[in-house]
């Protein structure tokens, strides 16, 4: 029998991701530029509270977003400042490597579970897939929790519009910037599905992962917050790049979310740019007059090569 989604982990983040028109959609390489008229350029961005700067950050995010190749969804979840984001929330996308994010916290949830914490194995492997983006590490977690578990997980996160890779392709996993701000969600704040200890453990993990993989929403953060990330980048059939980068954000009293998924960019390093174009927007325009870091990663020798999340011939 198939398990139910506990209520919960469903109401921790009901309305919180709001898809600000029915139109929106994914934003592509060639859509028209936003009109002269502020009123007629989407609403990416919702507040109640801050409205002038929801309104801020929207423009910011459709002009990182403009004349740029390839497809781009956005989510942005501020806490703090009760702001919300999102473009092209429900589309989906090859998940690559960020999937592995979402099976560190099923396994942590298992471990809940079983009233216990995690093994020396479990550990490892975690260690492994998260700071070093280890394939086989992820691999061996995939199998262990089996697809069962894995949903039962996604059902409990509430994230519906996540659909599991098939067999043991876990890099296929279908995912969507909205459920990837739940899984964020349940990371930063407490709740029924993951203890604190289990939180801050994943947490301190993607906090840790090796300089090369540190590009993408961590870029023009301000000095002082601390950043959590993980990142996948995947080319379809040698090409059709699939780069996607999900942060979260904490310190100085700080709360929030960002999620940039793209596809069909004509290179990694093209979609990691695009990426932090639009990170450093939303970093700038929640801090304003607070001291950034450096925007821009530095391309490294890895960049263009596979995260090897799925075969190069599937």
């Amino acid at each position: 029998m198939r398990p139910r989604p506990a209520r919960t982990a469903g109401s921790l983040l009901a309305g919180a991701v709001l898809t600000a028109s029915a139109t929106i959609g994914a934003v592509p390489a060639h859509a028209a530029a936003p009109s002269a008229t502020a009123a007629a350029a989407p609403k990416h961005c919702v507040s109640k509270a801050n409205p002038k700067q929801a309104q801020r950050i929207s423009d910011a995010i459709r002009s990182a977003l403009s004349g740029r190749s390839g497809t781009e969804s956005v989510a942005v979840l501020d806490r703090k400042r009760g702001i919300s984001c999102s473009v092209g929330g429900t589309r989906r996308y090859d998940s690559a490597s960020v999937v592995k994010a979402t099976i560190l916290a099923a396994t942590l949830r298992r471990a809940i579970e079983k009233g216990r914490g995690l093994t020396a194995n479990e550990k490892s492997l975690a260690h492994k897939m998260i700071t070093r983006s280890d394939n086989g590490a992820a691999s061996s977690l995939w199998r262990s929790l089996g697809r069962t578990r894995m949903q039962k997980f996604l059902n409990m996160a509430g994230m519906k519009s996540t659909k599991l890779g098939p067999d043991g392709y876990w890099g296929l996993t279908q995912i969507t910037t909205g459920d990837q701000i739940k899984l964020l969600s349940l990371l930063t704040k407490g709740n029924k599905v993951l203890t604190d200890r289990a939180r801050d453990y994943q947490l301190t993990l993607m906090n840790s992962v090796v300089p090369a993989q540190r590009w993408g929403t961590p870029a023009g953060r301000p000095t002082g917050v601390k950043w959590h990330v993980k990142n996948g980048w995947l080319p379809r059939h040698g090409k059709h790049w699939r780069v996607h980068s999900i942060g979260a954000f904490t310190g100085r009293g700080e709360n929030y979310m960002i999620v940039v998924l793209t596809r069909d960019t004509p290179s990694m390093g093209y979609a990691v740019t695009t990426i932090e174009r639009v990170a450093s927007a939303v970093h700038r325009n929640l801090n304003p007059g607070l001291r950034s870091q450096s925007f821009q990663s530095t391309p490294n020798p890895t960049w263009e090569t596979s995260d090897g999340s799925v075969p190069p011939n599937v």
